[in-house]
């Protein structure tokens, strides 16, 4: 399968799969931001428009919980100190749920990861994103 970037395929979908492209896309932009100085716990609020703070939960790669208030400190530590990029694979939207899948290449200091995730979105009634479930495949 060739690998695209989110930006060349976006144009490519409306509705909740779009939605979660864009959230990709404001993640990858975010987390260049996290080098400058000032970026804060606030500098997320682009993503405001697209989740649903107040019922947000994530369940990660190690079956961790975090509201939106957790994942935010989360993300703000490890964007600070990380690169990130990924590269669309697929996505697969049925009802209020869209399955993402990506590769996804990160470095952390010497570290460097890549593994294929599978994110799955569920969307509330308002359209925002209310849940996240993050599952990784990588090499030993």
């Amino acid at each position: 399968m060739a690998l695209k970037e989110v930006s060349d395929v976006i144009g490519n979908y409306s509705g909740y799969s779009r939605t979660v492209l864009e959230y990709s896309q404001v993640m990858k932009r975010l987390v260049e931001a996290a080098k400058q100085p000032g970026f804060s716990v606030d500098s997320w609020a682009p993503l405001h428009e697209l989740v649903a703070i107040d019922e947000f939960e994530r369940v990660g790669n190690f079956k961790e919980v975090m509201n939106w208030q957790d994942y935010v400190n989360f993300l703000t530590n490890w964007a600070m100190s990380s690169e990130w990029e990924c590269s669309f694979k697929r996505v697969t939207e049925a009802g209020n749920v869209v399955f993402l899948e990506l590769e996804e290449r990160s470095r952390i200091g010497d570290y460097r990861s890549v593994v294929n995730s599978v994110s799955v979105y569920e969307f509330n009634a308002a359209g925002k994103i209310a849940h996240i479930d993050v599952y990784l495949q990588m090499e030993l």
